[in-house]
């Protein structure tokens, strides 16, 4: 964390030092979400902190033990597009998992995913927006989250780690993601892969064993659906509360592309949620507790803002820092460390939803303040560049945890 001033950790509040090391209350509290909220309709009812991804796990485990990564990164690398074959050169137990893993479960529907794609390519500016400076933000506020990241091999060079782990928003919102030309089967699969390998090789290191909250195996169905709902259903909610019109289609389209995301990351059917009250309820329960300051959240929220800042040399970063704030709210800013920017912040609050008030039809042009037009090109930018980064980024496999 030596990019870390220490002005930007003092701006994360005193609470860091007494919350470093407590367990996330998701972890603690009683399991009550009822399965029959679910896709599945039914299930057990095991609390998802104690649930992992058993068929992934023992495989990425023996490719770890065998020495098989670098054999298996080197074939993958050409792996690209929904419907490629696997390349040659994968190991038998590999090739026969993907094979399995890369079906699409047999509930997809696949007018809805053409719909989630257009609803995407329509709303792509609040949705781009929602990701990179809502979401992505949001989950450098999630300790289990952010400490996973920071002490895996790819902690070394957060940047690219952020961007990697970013990947999936990038391509679940392509027009093409779930199509034969798409990429986000392929982006699922080796995801999965990703938390699988990190769940045989977290254990082993001292710095999060150390800072785990008791946590024995890293990202459980638990973790993975409160990252789910730091994405479809925070950005679902944020819409809303922005005033966007989402009509009763296209809320049901981008609920079900990411129910056929979450399936294909391995989540079993018996916890994605069937609707959006079936999310908040499971959000409320599972997102809310799970939230708080880390040191290794302040970095990687530091290291996100610094991809931003690269496309102007960070002159537009105070004004980025200061809708970031807006997006998150206060206490996730103060969390992550964002600086405060009086100026932007009280210009946003006023420009931006005027802004979208304008752009779904409520309000006509005269009533849109100048200031406004800038605010919406610096954004505009932002989301090109978030969803353009995601084109030159390929997963691999880790075979050890942070160097250090």
């Amino acid at each position: 964390m030596n990019d870390i001033s220490r002005r930007t950790m003092l701006v994360a509040g005193g609470t860091l030092g007494a919350l470093c090391l407590a367990s996330p209350a998701s972890a603690s509290s009683l399991w009550t979400w009822s399965p029959a909220g679910s896709l599945a309709g039914a299930g057990t009812g095991t609390d998802p902190n104690w649930v992992w991804d058993d068929e992934a796990d023992q495989l990425l485990a023996a490719v770890i033990d065998r020495g098989d990564v670098p054999r298996v990164n080197a074939a993958l690398r050409t792996w690209t597009r929904n419907d490629q074959p696997l390349p040659a050169g994968l190991p038998a137990d590999v090739h026969d998992f993907i094979e399995r893993a890369r079906q699409l479960p047999p509930w997809a529907d696949r007018n809805k995913l053409d719909a989630a794609a257009q609803f995407n390519r329509t709303k792509g500016i609040y949705v781009g927006v929602l990701y990179g400076l809502g979401s992505g933000l949001m989950s450098t506020a999630i300790p289990r989250e952010a400490r996973a990241v920071y002490y895996s091999q790819g902690g070394a060079d957060m940047k690219d780690r952020v961007a990697k782990t970013a990947k999936l928003g990038y391509d679940v919102g392509d027009l093409d993601a779930y199509q034969p030309q798409g990429e986000m089967i392929v982006t699922a699969v080796k995801t999965r892969m990703v938390h699988a390998a990190v769940r045989h090789l977290l254990p082993k290191s001292p710095g999060w064993s150390g800072t785990s909250g008791g946590q024995k195996i890293p990202i459980s169905l638990a973790d993975m659906l409160v990252t789910w709902h730091s994405l479809p259903t925070f950005v679902m909610r944020k819409m809303l509360e922005w005033g966007v019109r989402v009509s009763a289609a296209d809320s049901a389209a981008y609920l079900h592309v990411w129910q056929v995301t979450a399936h294909m990351l391995g989540i079993r059917d018996e916890y994605i949620p069937a609707t959006w009250e079936a999310a908040n309820e499971q959000s409320r329960q599972l997102l809310d507790p799970a939230l708080g300051p880390t040191r290794e959240g302040v970095a990687l929220a530091n290291d996100l803002l610094d991809i931003v800042a690269e496309v102007d040399g960070g002159l537009t970063r105070p004004m980025i820092s200061g809708f970031s704030r807006y997006t998150v709210g206060e206490q996730i800013g103060n969390w992550i460390g964002l600086r405060r920017e009086p100026f932007w912040e009280v210009l946003i609050r006023t420009a931006w939803p005027k802004l979208v008030a304008f752009r779904e039809h409520l309000i006509p042009l005269p009533l849109v303040p100048d200031a406004a037009w800038a605010l919406e090109e610096v954004i505009r930018r932002f989301v090109l560049l978030f969803f353009s980064e995601g084109r030159r980024i390929s997963i691999e496999i880790p075979d050890m945890n942070r160097p250090s």
